[in-house]
């Protein structure tokens, strides 16, 4: 696949087949694409743990907020839950002065995680809205801190792109038939060109 195919067709995804396990060498690659992306200073202050044992997965899932537009929404019934998360933590001892540039690391190392994912028909989202008692659940040391969760699945829903447009043309939805349309600005709303404003 194309690079530029593949960044179209990596979309979170929140609804997966839960009895589809994804292999521990699956996801060791992924952590693998991850830690190769760019760190600010080469620090590499970023560290991963992988979740696949399904207590623990029980455990983790009600610390977790999904879908922050889809406010009825509770997140995925079981069945259409993740079968893995890899939760990305911030190593304290490692990060010093770079780490204020932590957030950026982690944008570069889990969009190739899930580029790399994509790839092999796996689809995740990543979670920022995550509760304290997680750091209970993993038993992380309090060397480190969290910063993500990147929950991964098979799809079990089907997400398309369109035209972002109107007055809101960010919000996400889902219609009857419990497809997931995500909106996209268009290029010439985003593109700033010397002299004048997007869109003009």
């Amino acid at each position: 696949m194309m690079i530029a195919d593949l960044i179209r067709a990596t979309r979170t995804v929140r609804r997966y087949r839960e009895d589809l396990a994804i292999g521990d060498a699956v996801l060791r690659g992924l952590v693998d694409l991850a830690r190769l992306g760019g760190s600010a200073g080469n620090r590499q202050p970023l560290r991963y743990t992988i979740v696949t044992d399904q207590r623990l997965r029980e455990q983790v899932f009600p610390c977790l907020g999904w879908a922050g537009y889809l406010r009825d929404w509770p997140g995925p019934a079981e069945g259409e839950r993740p079968a893995a998360y890899i939760v990305c933590l911030l190593d304290r001892d490692r990060s010093g002065a770079a780490e204020k540039h932590a957030h950026i690391d982690l944008g570069i190392a889990t969009q190739n995680l899930l580029l790399g994912a994509a790839e092999q028909g796996i689809y995740g989202c990543r979670i920022a809205s995550v509760a304290p008692a997680i750091k209970r659940v993993l038993g992380v040391d309090e060397r480190y801190g969290f910063l993500l969760v990147v929950a991964l699945g098979y799809p079990a829903e089907q997400v398309v792109l369109e035209e972002g447009g109107g007055d809101d043309p960010v919000r996400y939805w889902r219609d009857k038939n419990g497809v997931h349309h995500v909106p996209k600005r268009r290029l010439d709303d985003v593109l700033l060109l010397p002299g004048k404003t997007a869109g003009e």
